[in-house]
């Protein structure tokens, strides 16, 4: 029988150290072989140069992906200066290179700052966003640059973590949206000396850390039956949004789609959903009205029965 014949319907979150040299999908669908899922995605491309934090959701966890993809990032760079490339990083052609001024903590201060909080980026023509149906990637590599619009992200935190004659390391704790390299080709061309991303490295999306993460080593050298011991429950990756517990008959109108009021419920946004035995049933949303809609159900491993849960 087959290997696909045999997957398993496996649901959770696994956190992934991705290596350098490997594509954001190729670690994924790595991943999904061994754990012989039946189903996976990942939450937020990192570069083929870039290692560190990449979560993965399985099964019913692709539900759920979403809101890793619109969280804060933390990020730990190394920008070379002096050096600028067609990409923004060490895959590039080297396109202009310029003096780097003398270096000190100070005069690399005085330019850090004008990039905290909001700031405006140009999204860079090497990335997944799309011009009239086309990747931006795809026309950059045939040569050809069309114009992008200006987006407002937020940077949190920009700080000196260490530097030498050529290169600065930096902690950046960014919103969903930013791109690393456009960060550092604007702070070298606002140094007058130009930059480029060396090394990049994800250290946490939202509240999940990669110090909690596992390399595809690690994952290579379990049993085939520890693996799945790996993954994190769903409801993880939306620990921070408020709890609501449901009784069976709130579940069954809200299982069947409809909104339910609930007492002492958050008045807006989205909550995690909980039935029978904190048995996490999903996503919902508190409407202007006060009620809870469904929005993001996933599969219960128990139903309670029609009889228990019908009015």
């Amino acid at each position: 029988m087959s290997r696909k014949a045999n997957a398993l319907d496996l649901n959770g979150i696994f956190l992934l150290d991705k290596p350098t040299g490997i594509t954001s999908n190729g670690a994924l669908q790595r991943s999904k072989w061994l754990f012989r899922a039946k189903k996976a995605g990942h939450t937020g491309s990192l570069d083929p140069i870039a290692s560190g934090l990449l979560p993965l959701c399985l099964g019913e966890g692709t539900k759920l992906s979403g809101f890793l993809l619109n969280t804060d990032k933390r990020y730990q760079v190394r920008v070379r200066l002096g050096v600028a490339t067609e990409t923004g990083d060490t895959e590039g052609a080297v396109i202009e290179t310029q003096p780097v001024p003398p270096l000190s903590a100070e005069f690399i201060e005085g330019y850090l700052a004008p990039f905290r909080g909001e700031i405006l980026q140009v999204p860079p023509m090497y990335s997944a966003l799309k011009h009239q149906g086309q990747r931006l990637y795809d026309l950059a590599r045939k040569g050809i640059e069309v114009e992008r619009e200006a987006r407002a992200v937020t940077i949190y935190e920009l700080r000196l973590e260490g530097f030498d004659a050529t290169s600065m390391d930096l902690d950046v704790h960014c919103s969903k949206g930013t791109y690393i390299r456009t960060l550092a080709e604007d702070l070298g061309r606002a140094m007058g000396c130009g930059g480029h991303v060396e090394i990049l490295r994800r250290t946490a999306v939202g509240d999940l850390k990669v110090a909690d993460a596992h390399t595809l080593d690690h994952l290579e050298a379990l049993a085939e039956a520890e693996r799945p011991g790996l993954l994190l429950p769903l409801d993880t990756i939306v620990s921070g949004l408020p709890a609501v517990h449901l009784n069976d008959q709130l579940s069954f109108y809200l299982r069947k789609g409809e909104a339910v009021l609930v007492p002492k419920a958050p008045t807006e946004g989205w909550v995690r959903l909980y039935g029978r035995h904190a048995l996490f049933m999903g996503m919902g949303e508190v409407l202007d009205d006060g009620r809870i809609a469904p929005r993001r159900l996933v599969k219960l491993k128990r139903e309670p029965s029609d009889g228990a849960a019908s009015p």
